[in-house]
């Protein structure tokens, strides 16, 4: 069981905010202030066609406030309402905001001023850069933790993203809690995040520095699956990781040996009652960008026009959610066994990653150093 009390030991959520909102609002005023690379790693996901488009629009002063790991940009977004967890100056958020389209839209939510007046002062500029009649996008004050207390309903979102934020909460339960209830049912939770190979002693989780910097108030990975099955999200499934080297030696010394892994994760909320199925999913190949094959995590590529066997749970994903008029599913069995009760096994991400090492897999682990997000 997660023992959630023990990981701040000294430190109430209000003096985390507070901490964090110093060190992102002040401290922190670019990229290359920051100390490591953990909330500027890249997790490794080749952007797509649209996507890098899409991101070679946003205003350069949006880019240089950016300090997430990665680019969370999960596949067929035209049309839907998506929520930017932490949206920082707005990077994320403009960038879906061109990929949704006019009858899309997407908000973005955080607790520091001093970022939400960068993104503020560039809605009208990305407005007319898409050539929008009206703004496609907003930005919200408030917790990660209190979304409906924000103004946000319950039900109401399509997909909910964040990028190497969730880490930063005192309260991570909470998040995750609030993302469940404001999603549509068939609704994704598609997040970026760092991950601890096991749990931080307090010694680390009440240094400022490491928590500013994205590293101490990591989950242990196991801890993230015990609380996201608790919440109600389904099997979490990993789209990609990457390392995040820790080489300052004052630090090595707090967190021992400890090892953190970026990872871009996928979520659903769906029906408590969906039925247990396997069967066959063939999907149509019309998703943007991803017109002859879908990677839908590191281990399942759906090839477009060949069957592809899924167990019940991916099958309730695929049935449920915005992918449901992208696949043709065959409720029969597949292969020798009834696997109507299955769901994909609990993957370790560090040992994910060493098996892509050893394979000779490229595995990025820095990016946005330059003068142009990454």
């Amino acid at each position: 069981m997660v023992v959630y009390a023990s990981y701040l030991s000294t430190m109430c959520d209000e003096a985390v905010h507070d901490q964090v909102k110093d060190y992102y609002g002040k401290k922190v005023q670019k990229t290359t202030d920051l100390k490591l690379s953990a909330c500027t790693v890249s997790t490794g996901t080749r952007m797509s066609k649209h996507a890098k488009e899409a991101l070679a629009s946003v205003h350069e002063e949006v880019c240089k406030k950016y300090y997430g790991c990665g680019l969370v940009i999960p596949e067929g977004l035209e049309g839907m309402k998506i929520l930017d967890l932490g949206s920082g100056s707005g990077q994320d958020c403009f960038v879906l905001s061109k990929l949704v389209g006019p009858e899309g839209y997407v908000v973005g939510v955080d607790m520091t001023q001093e970022q939400l007046d960068v993104a503020n002062q560039y809605i009208d500029y990305h407005t007319k850069l898409y050539d929008y009649k009206k703004p496609n996008v907003k930005f919200v004050k408030g917790y990660i933790e209190r979304l409906v207390e924000a103004g946000l309903e319950e039900n109401s979102f399509d997909i909910v993203i964040s990028n190497c934020v969730i880490n930063l909460s005192p309260d991570k339960r909470a998040v995750l809690s609030q993302s469940y209830k404001i999603l549509k049912e068939g609704g994704e939770l598609y997040f970026s995040d760092v991950y601890a190979s096991q749990e931080v002693p307090d010694e680390a989780r009440n240094h400022k520095d490491l928590w500013g910097e994205c590293i101490s108030g990591a989950l242990y990975w196991k801890d993230f699956h015990e609380l996201a099955g608790d919440v109600g999200f389904s099997q979490a499934r990993i789209v990609s990781v990457s390392p995040i080297p820790v080489d300052r030696e004052d630090f090595r010394k707090i967190l021992g040996d400890i090892q953190f892994v970026s990872v871009t994760y996928r979520l659903f909320k769906l029906p408590s009652d969906y039925p247990k199925t396997s069967g066959q999913a063939i999907y149509n190949g019309e998703i943007t960008d991803h017109e002859d094959e879908f990677k839908f995590d590191h281990q399942l590529t759906f090839l477009t026009n060949e069957p592809v066997c899924i167990d019940s749970e991916t099958h309730a994903i695929l049935k449920y959610s915005r992918f449901k008029d992208e696949f043709l599913i065959r409720t029969q069995k597949c292969g020798t066994t009834d696997e109507g009760d299955s769901s994909p096994a609990v993957i370790n991400p560090f040992e994910l990653l060493k098996t892509l090492q050893s394979s000779g897999k490229t595995i990025a682990n820095a990016c946005c150093g330059g003068k142009k997000c990454c």
